[in-house]
């Protein structure tokens, strides 16, 4: 599942999607089921619990989205640069992520453990790495992990200037960009398939019920030595 972050309503061309599409490109040439959601389109509350129509909004998109994102092996949340930081959208996304983080999975997990995430951040200004870090961190808290070159991004020259997808940008023949995402993307499918094969992350040592119950998985509190 692609998340496209983008500020821009479908059907206008979003620089994001272009890198989107290399990515999920590349994935489905090896048999990846891939669905991309542009999260603008859809109108998701603001909020941190699963359903904000509970907590007095009227309509809310998220109870019918996230069933599908819990579907994916792989999340890979894509976003533009603003003012040096992540899109609203963005921050949006991540915020409903974490209304189910207090959830388990069939095994007591939190539940989005044996999922992995990645990021692409896009924009004509400096940023990626700011962008990606604070995306990473959110998904890797959340319990999703994370792969090796977990991020791809590209940026035109500082200042206004060509975005990825404008005529003469140079941004899809970028040789660091598109490096970057062929990692980025094999190394999710990489992880993905190796934690589905070992049946996802070993429960012992991370149950958040077992601890409340008392078990401490072998940990030493100094105050008891």
């Amino acid at each position: 599942m692609f998340v496209n972050c983008t500020l821009k309503r479908s059907p206008e061309a979003s620089h994001t999607q272009g890198l989107v599409d290399a990515s999920a490109t590349l994935m489905r040439k090896h048999g990846v089921d891939v669905e991309v959601l542009r999260a603008i389109d859809h109108p998701i509350a603001t909020g941190v619990y699963p359903d904000m129509r509970e907590h007095g909004w009227e309509v809310d998109a998220w109870p019918q989205i996230y069933p599908r994102l819990l579907d994916a092996d792989i999340l890979v949340l894509a976003g533009p640069i603003w003012l040096g930081d992540n899109s609203s959208v963005m921050k949006q996304v991540i915020e409903r992520l974490y209304a189910l983080s207090g959830m388990h999975n069939d095994k007591g997990q939190f539940l989005y453990y044996g999922r992995v995430g990645g990021c692409l951040i896009t924009g004509n200004e400096d940023g990626i790495k700011h962008c990606a870090q604070n995306v990473l961190y959110s998904l890797q808290h959340l319990g999703y992990t994370i792969p090796p070159n977990g991020d791809a991004g590209w940026i035109g020259e500082a200042g206004p200037g060509p975005s990825y997808l404008d005529p003469g940008s140079g941004g899809p023949e970028n040789d660091f960009t598109n490096r970057n995402t062929t990692f980025l993307t094999w190394n999710l499918m990489h992880l993905a398939r190796m934690l589905k094969d070992s049946g996802g992350v070993p429960a012992h040592g991370n149950l958040s019920d077992a601890w409340d119950a008392g078990t401490r998985f072998d940990w030493e509190n100094p105050e008891y030595r």
